[in-house]
């Protein structure tokens, strides 16, 4: 049983800390400016490209572009054994500066299909960036700060979308679509900078020095041994089942903010900053989940932290959406109320950062997070692809998002069958 004693943190592990938490951050600002400039942007574009900007095709191209960043994202399933392979900090480095680049270029599309090829490699980068700083966390800070650590890492993300709402209310709401793509691509490059002169973590130091280093097929093909392969299957499910209901539910939540207060009588230009402090309000939810995370695994154990969550979620999407957004009364109010509760259920992700970790040693820690995390975003591109269609079909955002709640109930069903890794230390 580790020290329930917290070390204080030396000034290399706080260097190590901050950058990840940083570039985390920055992912949280790249992944949500898209859904806040979703509907100017897809307005102007759609023309463009010779499709009528109705309101259905805005559900339907942009629920399209939505699952095309997912697939980059689940494509980022190669960072994980590179960086078993080549380092943590190495991988960092060259993904924070590839979704850097494509991120700034989405200024630049001139059609809807431009837009969605730079956001389909700005996903590939995201996702890498996510699998070093997640291991790095992991294996860098004292055994009794680890699952602390994951909370407050995984809090970088929604950090970042309420850096993103912040933006879009100043420049987006001003400038454009455009000056938010090119804004949220400039500081991940400070990130790269700050990086310099942070450590790998002397887990993998010392594994990598052993018989010549890892090989990543001995880091990928060590998931699917007799001992792992049942855990490595279950957690892909797992954060499916997140991925499925948090994205649609916090990706549809400014155009349904949007839609709600259009419908109340707010003028466009006052619903896009509605639907921006909304954006805010979710976040801090999500962070403030994250930040007492440790407190609810380390009670409930991994696995009903997961099932705690999933219930949280279960309640807040289908309330939310499939009530709160069709009420003919106090409608905005009771919706955005029900965002908070989504944001909450978003702390599953923290327990991830710490869970998955526990379950494999050092030579296949960033496969298992990596794989997990690509197979769980490529099948949410279509799950969220679904989604879109319902909407175009069923002419409403709320209905089907709401369905999505489903799966957080079939996943409090599976994820008894987990492992429990509450109170053992990171394996070697």
């Amino acid at each position: 049983m580790p020290n329930s004693i917290p070390h204080r943190l030396t000034p290399k592990q706080k260097r190590s800390f901050f950058a990840a938490w940083g570039g985390i951050a920055l992912d949280g600002v790249d992944s949500f400016i898209y859904a806040l400039v979703l509907v100017p942007a897809m307005k102007e574009l759609l023309p463009q490209s010779g499709i009528a900007a109705t309101p259905g095709n805005l559900g339907y191209y942009g629920s399209i572009l939505f699952a095309i960043f997912l697939v980059g994202w689940g494509l980022a399933s190669a960072w994980g054994p590179l960086a078993d392979r080549f380092g943590r900090v190495r991988t960092m480095m060259v993904a924070i500066l590839f979704y850097s680049l494509f991120t700034f270029l989405g200024c630049l599309a001139q059609n809807v299909w431009q837009l969605g090829l730079f956001r389909m490699l700005a996903g590939f980068g995201v996702g890498g960036e996510f699998v070093g700083a997640t291991v790095l966390v992991a294996e860098g800070l004292p055994e009794n700060r680890r699952v602390q650590g994951a909370g407050w890492l995984n809090s970088g993300y929604y950090v970042g979308t309420f850096i993103a709402a912040a933006l879009n209310y100043v420049i987006g709401s001003h400038y454009g679509w455009r000056a938010m793509f090119a804004v949220g691509g400039l500081p991940a490059l400070f990130i790269a900078y700050i990086r310099y002169g942070v450590e790998e973590p002397q887990k993998w130091k010392d594994k990598s020095s052993e018989g010549g280093g890892i090989s990543v097929r001995t880091a990928f093909m060590g998931l699917f041994t007799k001992q792992y392969r049942k855990r490595t299957v279950l957690n892909c499910l797992y954060i499916l089942i997140s991925m499925i209901g948090l994205w649609a539910g916090s990706v549809y939540a400014p155009g349904a903010v949007t839609q709600v207060a259009v419908r109340e009588g707010y003028s466009p230009a006052d619903a896009a900053k509605i639907a921006s402090w909304a954006t805010m309000l979710l976040a801090t939810g999500t962070i403030l989940s994250c930040l007492t995370m440790h407190l609810v695994a380390d009670r409930l154990g991994r696995r009903g932290a997961i099932g705690f969550y999933y219930g949280i979620m279960a309640l807040s999407v289908s309330v939310g959406f499939g009530y709160a957004f069709y009420l003919p009364k106090h409608a905005l109010e009771t919706f955005i109320a029900c965002l908070f509760f989504v944001g909450i259920g978003g702390g599953s992700f923290a327990v991830y950062f710490a869970w998955l970790p526990e379950q494999y040693p050092t030579e296949s820690r960033g496969s298992s997070m990596a794989l997990a995390m690509g197979i769980g975003r490529f099948v949410a591109a279509g799950a969220t692809f679904l989604v879109g269609a319902g909407i175009s079909w069923y002419g409403s955002i709320g209905m089907p998002v709401a369905m999505t709640a489903l799966a957080f109930v079939v996943g409090f069903c599976l994820v008894w069958l987990g492992i429990e890794t509450k109170g053992k230390e990171l394996p070697d």
